[in-house]
């Protein structure tokens, strides 16, 4: 029997230079879309607003977040688990955000450094193309 799957609320943030935000949590290697799992009775655009808060000090308002669609990908870090992930797109700038909470580190990479630094199956598949689409 397969592990369940892992909902999670995620974020592409983008600068009004096009850079995209990603972070990478303590005790890991792979950089990923902030967001996290869902509290009991939480929507998932009430989660990304609470996660953000918590990891990145970003104040965000459910008006800001332009929802993208569900994706699944196999979990950065729970080997044999997927990801289900409602994303949402919004804006922010690099004095807006600080590392909080579980965070290691975030980066601002811009399109041709996709390739720096590890990066979470569900960001390299999906939510990258939103960032920088072709």
């Amino acid at each position: 029997m397969s592990a369940p799957d892992i909902h999670v609320s995620a974020a592409v943030i983008v600068d009004a230079a096009g850079r995209v935000l990603v972070v990478r949590k303590k005790g890991t290697t792979r950089f990923m879309q902030p967001g996290g799992k869902p509290e009991q009775g939480e929507t998932p655009a009430q989660t990304l607003i609470r996660e953000l808060d918590e990891e990145l000090g970003l104040q965000v308002a459910e008006d800001d977040l332009e929802p993208l669609g569900t994706f699944i990908s196999a979990a950065a870090n729970e080997p044999g688990q997927r990801v289900v992930a409602d994303a949402f797109a919004l804006r922010a700038e690099r004095e807006h955000v600080t590392v909080r909470a579980e965070l290691a580190e975030l980066r601002w990479l811009e399109r041709g450094d996709r390739t720096s630094v590890p990066l979470a199956p569900l960001s390299e598949e999906h939510l990258l193309a939103f960032a920088w689409p072709e």
